[in-house]
């Protein structure tokens, strides 16, 4: 019988002449031999010349060893099965990359599984079983503290990475997944939650504030909800005034509570520097002190009440 190493594996056939192995010259008349490009070698010299030595146990891969090449990943990825279960009979020599190897010793560098027909990667010099290399080099959730598998969906923050499931809420404990969420020391929130535990609410409408708002006897309010009891005008950013710890514009004030000028009868409110002058139950702005007859101005002067009206003191001595 004779074998010859050509494509589509070993080939058989019968020997009628005299032939010999083209190294030793020994007529190979009735042994196995390999046909090469160039000549028909004995089984020894096909194996001292051609047989590749296996990466891991530094033996010889023999003539009975035919190759099966395995898919090459330069960039570490992980790698489908070598050699399909279909075609798997004669395969008994694997090689990856320029490596060559028995298919016993194609082995993970961890666990010593069998690569043949698994999943592998390559660091370095090293073939890694995919649960090793993801034990060894990919994340730990630190929820479950689980291997955060490659190519599943995560999420990484400050450092951490939580499986896309493991990321919850720390209040109604839902999956955050793409949403926002704000951290509070070790904890995690989403945004309503974080707005209801949290986030201070208006005096008024008792909603949260989100952002903005005005602050008024130390008590927090939406810009929108602080307005004058009167009328309702909003009062962030204008001056206002209280009574009975409730805000009021300055022109609902004045209308509701202030004194009245006796002159004017305008409101006296005091706001803007404004000063008044007060006699028995009466009251007048500076400007409206006056006397009733000569319209002079009486403050800081000497007057005379003269019923509802009050004179200087020439405009008295003419009476």
């Amino acid at each position: 019988a004779l074998i010859s190493a050509g494509e589509g594996g070993p080939q058989t056939g019968t020997m009628t002449e005299c032939f010999d192995c083209d190294n030793c010259k020994e007529s190979l008349y009735g042994r196995k031999y390999i046909q090469m490009d160039n000549g028909p070698y004995c089984i020894p010299c096909y194996d001292a010349h051609f047989a590749n030595t296996c990466d891991e146990c530094k033996e010889l891969i023999g003539h009975d060893c035919r190759v099966s090449r395995g898919p090459a990943d330069k960039q570490g990825q992980f790698l489908g099965p070598l050699v399909p279960s279909s075609c798997r009979l004669y395969s008994q020599e694997l090689y990856y990359e320029d490596r060559h190897y028995h298919e016993h010793c194609f082995r993970c560098f961890r666990c010593d599984r069998s690569l043949a027909d698994e999943p592998f990667t390559c660091q370095g010099k090293e073939l890694l079983c995919n649960d090793c290399y993801c034990s060894e080099f990919s994340s730990k959730c630190i929820a479950c503290e689980k291997t955060v598998m490659p190519g599943s969906r995560k999420l990484e923050y400050n450092g951490q990475t939580w499986h896309e499931h493991c990321f919850i809420c720390s209040s109604c404990q839902q999956p955050i997944g793409s949403r926002s969420f704000i951290p509070d020391k070790k904890d995690y929130y989403c945004v309503p939650c974080y707005e209801s535990k949290f986030a201070p609410r208006c005096t008024r409408c008792k909603k949260t504030l989100t952002k903005g708002g005005v602050t008024y006897r130390d008590e927090p309010w939406h810009k929108e909800c602080f307005v004058c009891t009167g009328c309702k005008t909003p009062l962030a950013g204008q001056q206002f005034t209280s009574q009975d710890d409730n805000p009021y514009c300055i022109k609902c004030f004045g209308n509701l509570y202030a004194k009245k000028c006796s002159a004017c009868t305008k409101p006296i409110t005091g706001f803007g520097g404004g000063k008044y002058v007060s006699f028995e139950e009466r009251h007048w702005h500076h400007n409206c002190f006056n006397c009733a007859r000569c319209n002079t101005s009486l403050v800081g002067k000497g007057f005379i009440p003269d019923h509802d009206e009050i004179l200087c003191r020439d405009c008295s001595s003419d009476l």
